[in-house]
């Protein structure tokens, strides 16, 4: 029998193979065997009581394994449970341990071996105890039973994912961890799978086997016991989107290394079995879409202690690991690069470079440019050289030349053809992985990668400081210009992280004298203006700043430390917008802010910051002062009108900061948007801001919970004579029918209010208190929206005889409310009267159907004020249509918009639709998409699109629902009527 074995593998994992009656008759057999065999018997009482993982351990602590096997396989053979006693004998034969043994060799050797950062020099190689309680946790079923799962871990290149799974492996190989659940674990390596023959999933296993003899048949008798590693798993380029005809259920079977392992993730091979998948830096969206996922893990790399010790250990000498580590942890850029361990290596690989060589290690902490560009010339510049050779000048150039090339290709493994055609000869390639800045990649012999994706993006920046574009061998290479736009979009490409900061970043003045210094002449100073024009063209289009990350921007500036420049380019932007999520987001943009006096709108969210309330270190109190620079672009600049803040969380500190500058003489802001903000309860600091802001106008607070007294409180402000609120916006507030009564009030003293939403709101019986104050001679109020607020039949007839009564309102908006063909019959009683001065009515999603078209159509003759419906997301169908066209050709019936989207219209309608466009004088915007209109219908269409007559300049339908022939007639028809715009959405 193995060594260890119950210990290693679990009794307990048989004893749940037992039904509830044969555990019954397990522990019954135990009674009288024990006896028959003259053993110690385990007392009766705890017998009876315990569970399987109980009973599990009361056998071996009371009995030698041997004898614990000697009595539970008998049971079983008594029992006839002879298919557990076949799988215990199998697992006697020892190749488990076996394969144990090979694994712990492999994985020591590994962690020793590939880690470019020597940490397994620095911490211990064996995994502590509260690691493998997380480790045996990721597998642990969250349901009864043995469940197969998918756990996903994803993290940035270098965060310590391929270091976890070798630690995973580790304490598996030594019995530490899934000691009850998995009697084997296989590790796969894409990066070193994917250019393997057609293979079996057997194959796989006999590769990581440490003989050509896999028992194969005995590992795969028990799937649910089997734990296959995926490491690298975007580097296999599989597409799990595939058919599941094109899967692969045999594990004998050989296929391409990608179906194999696609069929696994799908679980159409081996569904029984679980998966450990890493990916980087997210997991991808079609795993996400096709993959059962049962987890996903983010590693956390270096926390602040792991950074302190491996420093120590670096740097030995206590005196300049301290002095090195203090620096970086005044830098939240560098220190939170650190936890990283392949980047904490770099940074202190290129401290210890500037130590030994004598600099001040505070110019090079200044920014993370320095701090690569430190690292990258001291390694091409020879030990005890004062500059770099000729040839070293050639291969960092050569370097450059492939990183640009593999940026803009999205390249990131390059062979011996790469590297010649950008001057690097087959003799260099020795010297630059002495460097470590270039790799081996996976197993192939001429196959090589950037040590960090952040290198690549170094030297791909330099790149453009050392040649133009035009002179690049590969077209794909695109001008400093465009590659600034690529990189400032919030689109942009996903592995495009540092690059537009080291291009800037190198234009620093120190950074400039380095790159003099080694490359021994003057570099090209046109980057600096063509950066400015970069952000000036930014600035000027208003329909390309929405898509425009201005956070991407204020870190390049930031990397650039020269104030003045700094301030010139942040005045060309007149618009911001971007997300805070750390400490390095919030100093960067503080930084930036801070010399902004030019903004128009601004826009962010923060998060992750302000976690505690009463935190008084000195971390948060830089985070406040960071803080208060960034409130500041309030009151120092004198264009600021709007602010839109959303999905942040705000410390109550924080939360005063920012309101005492928005109640500063000085604010000039009209629209606030405060969206989905946790402000600690203290909103009384903010409704102060509307007695002291006479320019406030708009004011939105959605998702943002209202208290009775929050709502109290806010309504006092809007009554107030200082106070000079025009629009207001309360969406999903959690606001109740009894703060209706309160807003109610405001709408009959307030003679500034003009706008109200209030959708998402469970108000429901609160509408009898607002159409009441809407009834009010004295009312102003002109757009009210009531969308989702569960309104219910009685509301009907408020609304029926307030918009009788009610002189100001123009648009209502009550969407998403049980109104059906009954309610509307009500509305429409006073819609038709000629009192009524409505002119825009939104119904969309309100149950209506083609009855209720019936009282629409009346509406739409006898109510000339009327310009705007909107009754998509209602099945009202072509029967309905049919009704409201007759009305819409009608001279009387003047509406220029109309909104039929998603209303179970077919073809057949297109004919009546058709008559209307020849006919109404009015009809300016038509709104057909998701409906299943056919190439017939759309054919009718557009034939009454050329018609002299027709009025319509907006038509809604989505060209990509329909067949080719559809679309290129919809273009064309666009082409022929330059008037004419046919959008996806409307």
């Amino acid at each position: 029998m193995a060594a260890s074995f119950f210990s290693d593998f679990g009794l307990m994992w048989y004893l749940e193979e037992l039904k509830k009656e044969e555990f019954r008759k397990f522990k019954e057999h135990l009674k009288q065997l024990t006896s028959h065999l003259e053993l110690k018997p385990i007392p009766w009482a705890e017998v009876k009581k315990a569970s399987r993982e109980e009973l599990a351990n009361l056998l071996i602590k009371h009995y030698e394994e041997q004898q614990a096997w000697n009595v539970t396989l008998r049971i079983f053979q008594k029992m006839d449970r002879k298919d557990l006693c076949v799988k215990v004998t199998r697992e006697r034969t020892g190749y488990t341990k076996t394969y144990q043994d090979h694994a712990k060799k492999k994985f020591s050797h590994l962690w020793s071996s590939k880690s470019v950062t020597d940490i397994h020099r620095y911490f211990h190689q064996e995994v502590k105890q509260e690691e493998c309680d997380h480790l045996d946790r990721l597998f642990a079923s969250k349901e009864t039973g043995k469940q197969p799962r998918t756990v996903v871990i994803q993290g940035a290149q270098g965060i310590g994912k391929t270091t976890l799974l070798m630690k995973l492996m580790w304490a598996w190989s030594d019995s530490r961890i899934y000691r009850d659940r998995f009697l084997y674990a296989f590790y796969f390596c894409c990066r070193e799978m994917r250019e393997l023959p057609v293979v079996s999933l057997a194959d796989l296993i006999c590769r990581e086997w440490p003989d050509p003899a896999a028992p194969v048949t005995e590992i795969m008798s028990q799937p649910e016991r089997l734990l296959f590693i995926i490491d690298s798993f975007e580097q296999l380029e599989a597409d799990v989107n595939q058919p599941d005809s094109d899967l692969c259920g045999d594990w004998k079977e050989r296929r391409p290394v990608q179906v194999v392992l696609s069929s696994l993730l799908r679980k159409k091979m081996l569904p029984e079995a679980s998966l450990l998948v890493a990916v980087k830096p997210t997991c991808p969206k079609e795993l996400r879409d096709r993959v059962a996922i049962s987890e996903i893990y983010e590693p956390r790399g270096f926390d602040e202690s792991d950074r302190l010790v491996y420093f120590c250990c670096f740097f030995q000498d206590p005196k300049r690991a301290m002095e090195a580590f203090s620096l970086v942890r005044e830098s939240q850029q560098l220190f939170a690069l650190c936890q990283i361990p392949l980047l904490c290596w770099l940074l202190c690989t290129a401290l210890k470079q500037e130590m030994q060589k004598g600099k001040d290690l505070a110019v090079t902490c200044q920014s993370t440019t320095s701090v690569y560009a430190s690292f990258i010339f001291n390694l091409f510049t020879p030990e005890d050289a004062t500059g770099p050779t000729e040839q070293s000048q050639c291969q960092l150039k050569g370097l450059c030349a492939l990183a640009a090339e593999g940026m803009w290709t999205d390249t990131f493994e390059f062979g011996d053809e790469d590297l010649r055609r950008h001057g690097i000869a087959d003799a260099d390639i020795p010297a630059l992985l002495g460097t470590k800045v270039l790799l081996k990649f996976g197993e192939r012999a001429s196959s090589y990668t950037f040590i960090h994706m952040c290198i690549q993006e170094f030297c791909a920046a330099m790149f453009y400081l050392l040649k133009s574009h035009l002179d690049h061998p590969h077209p794909a290479v695109r001008s400093v210009e465009e590659l600034l736009v690529n990189n400032f979009k919030k689109a942009r490409r996903p592995h495009w992280i540092f690059l537009g900061c080291f291009l800037i970043g190198l234009l620093n003045k120190k950074e400039q004298e380095k790159l003099n210094g080694f490359f021994g002449f003057q570099l090209s100073q046109e980057i600096k203006q063509q950066f400015e024009q970069c952000l000036k063209s930014l600035g000027e289009q208003g329909d390309l700043q929405g898509q425009v990350d201005a956070l991407a921007i204020f870190y390049c500036l930031f990397e650039m430390q020269e104030p003045a420049f700094v301030r010139q380019a942040v005045n060309l932007l007149q618009e911001g917008s971007f997300h805070i999520v750390d400490n390095s987001d919030l100093v960067v943009s503080a930084y930036c802010l801070k010399y902004c006096s030019s903004l128009r709108k601004l826009s962010f969210s923060i998060q992750n910051v302000f976690k505690k309330e009463d935190t008084h270190s000195s971390v948060s109190d830089y985070s406040l002062i960071c803080w208060h620079h960034i409130c500041s672009v309030f009151t120092t600049n004198g264009y600021l009108r709007e602010v839109q803040v959303q999905d942040s969380t705000l410390s109550e500190p924080a939360f005063v900061t920012w309101c005492n500058q928005l109640r500063h003489p000085s604010c000039r802001l009209q629209k606030l948007g405060i969206n989905n903000v946790s402000f600690s309860g203290k909103s009384s600091h903010l409704f102060e801001v509307l007695f002291h802001q006479p320019d406030l106008k708009y004011l939105s607070l959605t998702l943002t919970k209202l208290s009775r007294d929050d709502v109290k409180s806010l309504c006092d402000a809007l009554n107030s004579p200082a106070g000079n609120i025009e629009e207001l916006a309360l969406v999903s507030c959690e606001l109740s029918p009894v703060d209706c009564e309160v807003f109610a009030f405001v709408l009959t003293k307030n003679k500034k209010l003009k706008y109200l939403n209030v959708s998402c709101n469970h108000i429901d019986e609160g509408v009898r208190h607002l159409c009441e104050a809407l009834c009010h001679p004295d009312t102003v109020l002109t757009y009210l929206m009531l969308a989702y607020c569960h309104l219910s039949e009685q509301c009907w007839e408020y609304f029926s005889e307030m918009l009788l009564r009610n002189s100001s309102l123009r648009h209502v908006d009550l969407g998403a409310n049980i109104l059906k063909d009954e309610g509307l019959k009500t509305l429409c009683k006073a819609l038709k009267h000629p009192d009524c001065r409505l002119d825009s009515l939104c119904l969309v999603k309100c149950f209506i159907t083609a009855a209720g078209c019936e009282d629409l159509a009346l509406v739409l003759i006898s109510n000339q004020n009327l310009k705007n419906l909107e009754i998509g997301c209602n099945e009202i169908g072509d029967v309905g249509v049919k009704l409201l066209c007759a009305a819409l050709k009608h001279p009387d019936c003047h509406v220029e918009v109309l909104g039929l989207e998603d209303c179970a219209l077919t073809g057949a309608c297109c004919k009546d639709l058709a008559s209307v466009l020849t006919s109404s004088k009015t009809l300016q915007q038509l709104n057909l998409t998701l409906n299943a209109l056919d190439h017939g219908g759309v054919v009718v269409l557009c034939q009454a699109l050329r018609h002299p007559e027709c009025a319509l300049r907006v038509l809604g339908l989505k060209k990509a629902d329909f067949g080719e022939e559809t679309q290129a007639l919809l273009m064309a028809e666009e082409e022929r009527n330059p008037k004419l715009t046919i959008v996806d959405h409307l």
